[in-house]
């Protein structure tokens, strides 16, 4: 038998760590920056760019893609290389993976905080970076599967199978919900409409969390734990039946993010039954995850990398038990839109997904570096203040959630809401929300330990080379299954059918779900009434996008007594055949605005804009003083009509060619009504005559970013009357 000799290429595990690392103290120090928000609304006071709305998106990306991304391109490279017994198929393959995915990230962290997004949760980059995303996925793709060609340990170890799936399935959904017509380098608008778009974003969204932060995650679990505790994996059969009965089960399950919506009822319902299905094989995943353990409990009381993995397969357990519950109709009801569900995310994403990856970080370095650990009891420090910091960021917004829910719910026995006033909501779970930064502290001062300790392990260590490694060469065998051998023991020594039977498993749901309500008409039943928004209130829609005040806001007002009693008539799917993209939201921070159209007077909205304090005392909304200030840009105002009539909505050329007029009557208008503030009148005209005297340019209110924005929302829900349904 012939034995040949080859290095492990150590160098692109050592990138990625880096960056890791890197990325998750930037990450997390913007969502604690997010956090304090919500004590100081005006702690970055005037800055757009430091703006909740912008920032948000930002902390979610750095914390998805930047920080756990490059922790799971730094696990799949350790991990595949010695599972398959062969280098990685190219370096350079490796190096564009590495340096591209920095520059997406990059890209991502000037873009978001100017204001350039889609506004889709965790898709918000626009087509040039989305493109970029694609090409530099492809290239880590084919990489992998160059290796795993060339591999010489002839059977898959079910680590290689989430990563193979991981890869596809990423693939398919980034590349569909990202579908978007552009209308300048950095401005694109989604194919899919309303109903439409929304589907396809929390196809896209829960499968993100599926396919980019659970079945990578997993198969770092099926690598890392076992080498940690020096055990073998607890069941083989169990790891068959999880890998399939997951991929196949979860990518049904993204209509539970939609219950109770104008999304088309049968559409709901298969979600929520996938959903429940889905407990088993993420149990599954997770049993077969501490049971691996068993007879290294000891070892788990003294190995802090233990101690993490622990609690991270405890945080999987944990919020793979929530999700399918909140996927239950009743349940829903009371927690969606509540911070329940921020509760519920970073459980998963705290524990789960930080949690392993410091395990990781901990158990790799030291043998990168050929050395031990600098401090072990560093190391149990961090563990313990990420613990406590996790449980003091959870806790609180679990009773801030039910809190919110019952709350929102509650009527006087006149049949009026309690707290008719949504203000009265929010100002009850402040100190709720300033547990929640507290626990965020404990968190990152963790992560700041390990930076520490890692250093210090680093400089004690030699330098990173690649590592020699021998194996025998690989064998032909038959194509055809041996004697013997069962279907699935053939499946792992063949790549190409396992990827194909994996790709299968995934796009049976996706098709099922998204082909009918795309294509069949009736799914989206149309309302006469509803017309495309005015040349005016399109660009207002962009600067709401653009601000990110869907962060905050949902237009989606369900079909409850409570909601209809305090927004008004319940949502219909003909409502958003113009909106591209949707706009529902998933979070309220501040009540939904689907109905807010004719509520309240434009000086009203100017005010709020400006300070929201003095509009709604107590109110945690930042000002928005730039929208006040700032000219309106009506220079692509017509070619965004155009990619609208693209996209079938039905502008006129005449709309198109006299949107300029259309934008300026509609602008003065507002202008008009503004002046009715005796206020308004005199600081305007006094800034007038102090710009003419000065020699300043003064801009018109009647052209300036605040009118487009009052507009679009005085236009919010007041296209149909309950007898316009068709």
């Amino acid at each position: 038998m012939e034995i040949q000799q080859f290095y492990y290429d150590n160098k692109i595990v050592k990138k990625f760590i880096y960056a890791t690392i890197f990325w998750g103290v930037i990450g997390m120090a913007v969502g604690l920056l997010l956090a304090f928000f919500f004590l100081f609304p005006n702690l970055t006071d005037g800055i757009s760019w430091l703006s909740f709305g912008r920032l948000r998106p930002l902390h979610t990306n750095a914390v998805i893609f930047a920080f756990v991304g490059n922790a799971i391109f730094a696990g799949v490279y350790y991990s595949s290389q010695r599972l398959l017994k062969a280098r990685m198929a190219s370096d350079t393959l490796s190096a564009i993976n590495f340096w591209g995915w920095q520059l997406i990230i990059v890209a991502a962290a000037i873009t978001l905080p100017l204001g350039f997004t889609s506004s889709k949760e965790y898709a918000e980059l626009e087509w040039p970076i989305d493109i970029a995303i694609a090409l530099v996925w492809v290239v880590f793709g084919w990489n992998l599967i160059a290796t795993i060609l060339k591999r010489r340990q002839r059977h898959l170890y079910v680590a290689i199978w989430f990563y193979i799936a991981t890869f596809v399935t990423v693939a398919v959904l980034h590349i569909f919900n990202s579908l978007e017509l552009p209308v300048n380098m950095l401005k694109s608008y989604s194919v899919y409409a309303g109903v439409q778009d929304a589907l396809v974003q929390w196809w896209y969204g829960h499968n993100a969390v599926a396919f980019f932060l659970t079945t990578p995650f997993l198969g770092l679990m099926y690598y890392f734990v076992p080498k940690a505790a020096n055990r073998p994996v607890y069941s083989y059969k169990l790891s068959i039946v999880h890998f399939w009965s997951l991929i196949f089960i979860y990518i049904w399950a993204g209509p539970h993010h939609l219950l109770y919506t104008a999304l088309p009822e049968w559409a709901q319902n298969l979600g929520v039954a996938f959903s429940v299905m889905l407990l088993m094989p993420s149990w599954g995943g997770m049993i077969n995850g501490l049971l691996t353990l068993r007879g290294a409990w000891d070892k788990v009381r003294t190995d802090p990398v233990l101690k993490f993995m622990v609690v991270a397969i405890t945080g999987y357990g944990m919020a793979t038990f929530e999700g399918p519950m909140l996927s239950l109709k009743s349940v829903n009801a009371i927690g969606h839109f509540t911070d329940w569900i921020i509760a519920h995310v970073h459980v998963g994403a705290l524990a789960w997904n930080g949690f392993l990856t410091f395990g990781m970080i901990y158990w790799l370095v030291p043998r990168l570096f050929k050395t031990k650990l600098y401090s072990l009891k560093l190391a149990n420090v961090h563990f313990w203040i990420g613990t406590l910091g996790i449980v003091m960021y959870a806790l609180p917004l679990y009773v801030a959630g039910f809190l919110q829910a019952s709350m929102w719910k509650q009527f006087n026995p006149d049949g009026t809401l309690v707290y008719g006033n949504f203000l009265e909501t929010v100002t009850e779970i402040i100190p709720m929300y300033a547990m929640r930064a507290i626990g965020g502290t404990l968190y990152l001062v963790g992560l700041l330990v390990l930076v520490y300790n890692i250093y210090a392990t680093i400089k004690q260590g030699s330098a990173v080379t690649d590592e020699l490694a021998e194996a025998p060469a690989l064998e032909r065998v038959s194509k055809r299954r041996l004697a013997g051998e069962g279907f699935h023991t053939w499946l792992e020594r063949k790549p190409i059918q396992l990827t194909i039977l994996a790709t299968i498993a995934i796009l049976i749901g996706g098709i099922i779900q998204i082909v009918p309500t795309i294509m069949v008409k009736s799914n989206i039943p149309t309302i006469s009434s509803v017309k495309p928004y005015t040349p005016l209130e399109l660009e207002g829609r962009d600067i709401y996008i653009r601000e990110g005040c869907v962060s905050c806001h949902s237009q989606m007002i369900r079909p409850f007594r409570s909601e209809v009693e305090r927004y008004g008539e319940y949502s219909k799917a003909g409502e958003y055949v113009y909106d591209h993209p949707f706009l529902w939201g998933s979070k309220r921070t501040g009540p939904d605005l689907h109905r807010v159209g004719g509520k309240y007077s434009d000086n009203w909205h100017l005010n709020h804009m400006y300070d929201p304090q003095s509009t709604s005392s107590g109110s945690i909304m930042p000002a928005y003083q730039w929208i006040v200030r700032d000219e309106l840009d009506k220079s692509e105002t017509e070619n965004k009509m155009e990619v609208m009539v693209a996209l079938g909505v039905p502008y006129s050329e005449e709309d198109i060619a006299n949107a300029q007029q259309s934008m300026l009557e509609q602008g003065t208008a507002i202008e008009k009504n503004l002046y009715s503030d005796p206020d308004f009148a005199e600081t305007y005209e006094n800034d007038k005559k102090a710009a003419a005297a000065s020699g300043a340019e003064f801009v018109e209110m009647k052209n300036r970013e605040i009118v487009a924005l009052i507009a679009y929302l005085q236009r919010l829900g007041t296209d149909i009357k309950v007898s316009n349904v068709e």
